[in-house]
């Protein structure tokens, strides 16, 4: 296609000027990012970019993730001048109540934002397992002569992404696996919120990147078109490493009095500076959300290229088809999130656990039984595999391709490949939680990430934002108490569960034995609408007599009444979670020994319980029943809802120690007589 260099710089002004005008209008916004990518993200989007906004879902198409997302009206203005569901009144009330504009990009609203961004350095972190993502699945479905999946993860991000922690880390591993079709877009303004970076950051980036294995490819110029054009060009030559393109640019660029300072950051422009940067860029200075004509046609032009690149897929789809029929429909399930018949069996066949055992074993039996059943099921360790036991036996390693990599003692799956689904991402807890995100955004993979649970707090940022995005990611926490024991208080999580239980849209689940756990493996999976955390211990727990006591699947209620000492209305409710919950009943039945009614609730996840009908959570939890005794090894924050003002909770408001579990047990109070203690003093009230 040839293009236009006079509609060109009309294209990128109309883009700036849509972008400053809704930060004025709304009083609201960050104009300055906008006004200074501009020009690079609209080389991106008209020479690169293989997108269609008649289908935004288009599972071949690139991914385009503005990682600095306080430039949202950059965004937003590529979508409505391309066509996507976001007409102009939206963009006018950019940042108002119900709008399509939010002030940070969310996912899918509108349909062409790949992903919600804000916090810096979460959009560069989740494009690596992105890209992760696409090279797997290629390796997996592609023919030699039918590309099925061939398309490329971009990034546009700023200098406080770069800044983050969690960029290094994933840059890190970015590099390591050799993710050639990641390509990051770096506005190097040299300007951040506060001031100059020289304030506070002078790193020589190119060395940083190049030293972990990235291409660094620099234009000085960041108002070149055909300068930025031949950076992604060369980019994209380079299948072997991921690229840096160091876009030097001036933020707020043509402002008089804003251009090349933080004043254009976070802030509208003020009408007049508006004004005056209108004139001096030969733009309307009193037009506002102005529009050319011939920007409109020239645009719908560079559409049809977009249009072309799906249409031609849409056949190799169908000649794919016709020619490996059974991988066909395997892409298109996995694509659609459908999980496979029968995997369910896969669980419910594994044989009865009757012996203690550690919740954490039980899941790798589980992993393994689903690893065959759920092609798509893939993850990994932040270097934990012999704790967390999250090993696929047998399925492989993630690693860049290397023909003549020699298996080392030990290693499982022979050769190293991207067909591999067991990752590697070393102590970087920050970027697995993000690279995780990532897989599930792109689609066709279940991931999982594991690592003790007191390190969750690492990985809270992306596991906030995988419960916005409705994304069905799965973390694997063991070690999740102070019965870790010796190693002490550092790796003992007191705090931890109640963190996560914090996260609106995130499912929590403590199982209690085996039983419970395969369940637990069972509902994080049918979760499709958000991310699930799975409590596991690493000490053993007694398997739970199921022939007496209520059936293991009460797990996807949420909580469910474990034990009753009879018939009538308890006198006393005693409710727990994971290891606590076999306390629990050994109180129970002392107390019943006694002659006291007595129910014994298991309480898994708080999020499936609330779930429930009331009915359902009245008849579990009778509100007449005031005596009512919460117990788990962590703090009691939270669980006055469930014991009300008249219950008792035992918990560890307090900080672990170092010494076996079972001396810990006893000093901590987290005994039978304890328990057995507190009920009846609570029944003498």
């Amino acid at each position: 296609m040839k293009y236009d260099k006079k509609l060109d710089q009309l294209c990128v002004n109309t883009i700036r000027f849509l972008a400053c005008d809704a930060v004025e209008k709304a009083k609201s916004g960050h104009p300055g990012m906008p006004m200074g990518a501009a020009t690079a993200a609209f080389t991106l989007w008209s020479r690169h970019l293989k997108h269609d906004p008649e289908d935004p879902f288009w599972p071949d198409r690139d991914r385009f993730i503005l990682s600095a997302g306080h430039a949202s009206m950059l965004l937003y203005a590529l979508l409505h001048l391309w066509g996507y569901d976001l007409t102009l009144e939206d963009i006018k009330s950019f940042r108002q109540w119900g709008s399509k504009t939010p002030g940070h990009p969310e996912r899918c609203h509108p349909p062409g934002v790949e992903m919600t961004t804000g916090p810096l350095g979460q959009g560069f972190s989740h494009a690596v397992g992105v890209a992760a993502a696409e090279a797997h699945l290629a390796t997996l479905f592609n023919k030699p002569d039918l590309a099925l999946v061939n398309h490329y993860t971009y990034v546009l991000a700023s200098d406080g992404d770069l800044m983050e922690g969690v960029t290094l880390e994933a840059c890190s591993l970015a590099g390591h696996l050799g993710l050639g079709k990641l390509i990051v877009l770096y506005d190097d303004n040299g300007v951040s919120l506060a001031g100059s970076t020289a304030l506070s950051f002078t790193d020589d980036l190119d060395l940083l990147f190049k030293a972990r294995h990235w291409q660094v490819i620099t234009v000085r110029e960041g108002n070149d078109i055909e300068a930025v054009n031949q950076a992604l060009i060369t980019a994209k030559k380079d299948k072997r490493r991921p690229s840096l393109i160091r876009i030097k640019t001036l933020i707020g660029f043509g402002a008089p009095n804003k251009e090349g300072s933080h004043l254009a950051h976070g802030a509208p422009l003020g009408e007049e500076e508006l004004r005056e940067t209108k004139r001096r860029l030969g733009w309307p200075s009193e037009a506002a959300f102005y529009v050319p004509q011939e920007v409109t046609h020239y645009l719908s032009r560079l559409r049809k290229r977009g249009q072309t690149y799906r249409r031609k897929w849409l056949e190799i789809l169908g000649e794919y088809k016709k020619r490996y029929p059974e991988e066909a429909s395997e892409f298109e399930r996995r694509m659609a999130g459908k999980l496979p018949a029968n995997w369910e069996a896969a669980i419910s066949q594994l044989p009865r656990v009757d012996q203690p055992t550690s919740t954490r074993k039980v899941s790798e039996t589980v992993l393994q039984a689903l690893a065959g059943s759920l092609p798509e099921l893939m993850g990994g360790s932040a270097d934990l595999n012999p704790s967390c036991l999250t090993w696929l036996k047998g399925y492989g390693d993630f690693q860049r391709p290397d023909p003549h990599h020699k298996p080392i003692a030990g290693e499982v799956g022979g050769g190293w490949h991207y067909g591999g689904r067991n990752f590697h991402f070393g102590v970087r807890e920050h970027a697995m939680a993000a690279f995780i995100g990532g897989l599930a955004l792109h689609g066709g993979i279940i991931p999982y990430g594991a690592t003790f649970l007191t390190f969750a707090d690492y990985m809270k940022p992306a596991i906030r934002l995988a419960a916005l995005m409705n994304l069905p990611v799965i973390y694997v926490f063991t070690h999740d108490s102070f019965c870790v024991g010796e190693d002490g208080p550092t790796h003992q999580p007191v705090e931890q569960i109640m963190n996560l239980r914090s996260i609106p849209n995130l499912t929590v689940i403590r199982p209690a034995d085996a039983e419970e756990a395969k369940e637990a493996w069972h509902a994080a999976l049918r979760n499709r609408q958000g991310p699930t955390a799975l409590i596991f211990t690493r000490q053993d727990v007694p398997a739970l007599d199921r022939k007496s006591l209520s059936p293991a699947h009460g797990l996807h209620l949420g909580g469910y009444v474990l034990w009753d000492s009879s018939t009538l209305t308890p006198l006393v409710i005693l409710i727990a979670t994971g290891s606590e919950v076999a306390l629990a009943l050994q109180a129970g039945q002392k107390l019943a020994s006694e002659s006291i009614r007595v129910r014994v609730v298991s309480l898994p996840s708080w999020e499936l319980f609330a779930r429930q009908p009331e009915a359902y959570r009245n008849q579990v939890l009778p509100p007449a029943v005031k005596a009512r005794v919460a117990i788990e090894a962590g703090i009691s924050l939270g669980w006055e809802r469930y014991v009300g003002p008249e219950g008792k909770i035992i918990s560890l408001d307090h900080f672990g120690a170092s010494a076996p579990y079972t001396v810990l047990q006893e000093k901590f109070g987290f005994t039978v007589a304890r328990v057995v203690e507190t009920a009846k003093d609570l029944l003498k009230r």
